[in-house]
């Protein structure tokens, strides 16, 4: 039986709930915590931010060291625990770095303007409609990335790809005989996933960095499956106890600064030909 004060106290519960928003596929909940399990997409509540009006991504100009990307569409899941150990990594080595999760962000599709004209691919970017010309200008006043991945069906995750289309305006400098931002800059690979395809997933990540004068740093891949014959659901821990991974992700971490403080942006200005398609 309802009574004047419950249904009061029921009122005022309501108001003082919050509005949550799933990171993966933009599913709205109202409570006082996020759902343990999205109804939508499964993830865990880990993927869920409180809604509030979201701002643009912006860029205060102040030059660091290495960004950090998780491409996942799952920042609290398999990738995000190698980067994670990343970050840790760089932290305890004192090395300055800003870190982005791709599915907190505003990212378009790349509007493919070069092929209207190779001189319509411009730099800054022609769209400036979403976060990326921000996440553009770290790329360039940034001395090293580390691009971290899971393996979708044998390749990168849609997010990550879609991102590293927008760096076309930064290889076409190159083609438009203007001086490249990018050439002799440091790249790190992590990849991890539940099936087979772990170099080939690297590989095509590495693709985009060598097309804008990237260097990997040596043994700059690391990646780590998770055998099909067991249950997707044990892969989180299989990850975040994994000896081997946590070495190996503090050991590209340590590769890619090695390479980084070898200056190479300065030593190799104005000795490298460009070759880029």
């Amino acid at each position: 039986m309802f009574t004047i004060a419950s249904v009061e106290k029921k009122r005022i519960s309501l108001q003082k709930s919050k509005v949550w928003k799933c990171s993966v596929c933009g599913y709205v909940h109202k409570g006082n915590e996020p759902p343990e399990e999205c109804p939508q997409c499964s993830s865990s509540s880990k993927e869920y931010s409180e809604l509030k009006d979201k701002q643009k991504l912006g860029y205060d100009g102040e030059k660091f060291d290495v960004l950090l990307i998780n491409g996942s569409s799952h920042r609290g899941h398999n990738t995000g625990v190698l980067v994670g150990l990343a970050e840790k990594a760089l932290i305890r080595k004192g090395v300055s770095h800003r870190l982005f999760n791709l599915n907190e962000l505003d990212i378009q599709h790349c509007w493919c303007c070069y092929s209207m004209r190779d001189s319509a691919c411009t730099y800054p970017c022609r769209n400036q409609l979403d976060d990326v010309p921000a996440l553009q200008e770290m790329i360039v006043n940034s001395r090293a990335v580390i691009v971290a991945s899971p393996i979708n069906w044998n390749n990168m995750s849609a997010r990550l790809k879609d991102f590293l289309d927008r760096l076309t305006c930064l290889q076409n400098l190159y083609l438009l005989k203007k001086e490249g931002l990018t050439t002799g800059k440091v790249v790190g690979i992590l990849v991890n996933g539940h099936e087979d395809g772990g170099v080939k997933t690297a590989m095509d990540v590495f693709l985009y960095f060598q097309q804008m004068g990237y260097v990997l740093a040596p043994f700059g891949f690391a990646y780590r499956t998770h055998g099909a014959q067991y249950n997707a659901k044990t892969d989180d821990d299989f990850f975040k106890n994994d000896d081997i991974l946590r070495k190996e992700v503090e050991g590209i971490v340590s590769n890619v600064i090695e390479t980084m403080n070898q200056d190479l942006e300065i030593k190799l200005r104005d000795k490298i030909v460009p070759v880029s398609e």
